[in-house]
């Protein structure tokens, strides 16, 4: 009776904790017409066009880093959107915070993690404005024949609890766990155009799933 008894309560507990982390359904963070949900420099920096959130410029060096932001905060979920990032000239970079913030000063930037998008930094995961490095990266090599350079690449972001796992086309690049229990494990969603280069940054299909 006693066994019973307690194989019942473990299944029980494995019951409430299935029932704590379920996935929610994807939702579109992008209507393809509108900037709803979204907040940022719409004027200068980013627009739509064909169903398609677009940032930088290939004939003006983009200034400074620039971030489209959503305008609610998310903790644990899976994000997949489809980039392009194509450049001539500078630091040809992008990435998409997530669990981030924006700052007061300088007021474009943010801090928070970054799923990082450009040379030497492939489907890395940095720490934008905080520890200001990369905290988990693919091989170099190896992360070369799984991405699409100056074409369309499934991104896809998995945070759950304090484990991060990042997919490029299907490979996974990064699983990393964070061990600092100050750093924040929810906040907002971004899409970066890196400054200092001509660059410019696509992103289209961009769905989310909640973890709850």
């Amino acid at each position: 009776m006693k066994r019973l008894l307690l194989f019942s309560f473990i299944l029980l507990f494995i019951l409430m904790a299935c029932k704590n982390k379920t996935a929610t359904g994807a939702n579109s963070l992008f209507n393809g017409k509108t900037f709803s949900g979204w907040e940022g420099d719409t004027i200068f920096t980013w627009r739509i066009n064909n169903g398609t959130i677009i940032g930088g410029s290939l004939d003006k060096t983009v200034p400074h880093n620039d971030f489209l932001c959503t305008k609610r905060s998310y903790a644990n979920f899976i994000l997949k959107l489809k980039i392009k990032l194509t450049g001539n000239e500078g630091f040809i970079n992008s990435g998409i915070q997530f669990r981030s913030k924006r700052l007061i000063d300088p007021p474009y930037e943010m801090t928070g993690y970054q799923a990082d998008w450009g040379e030497n930094y492939w489907a890395s995961l940095y720490d934008e404005s905080r520890r200001n490095k990369t905290l988990m990266a693919p091989d170099s090599l190896e992360v070369l024949d799984w991405i699409n350079i100056n074409d369309w690449n499934d991104y896809e972001i998995r945070a759950e609890d304090r484990r991060i796992r990042l997919y490029i086309n299907g490979h996974k690049t990064v699983d990393y766990t964070e061990e600092d229990m100050t750093i924040p494990q929810s906040g907002l969603i971004a899409l970066q155009i890196h400054g200092d280069g001509k660059a410019l940054v696509a992103f289209k299909d961009i769905f989310i799933e909640e973890i709850k």
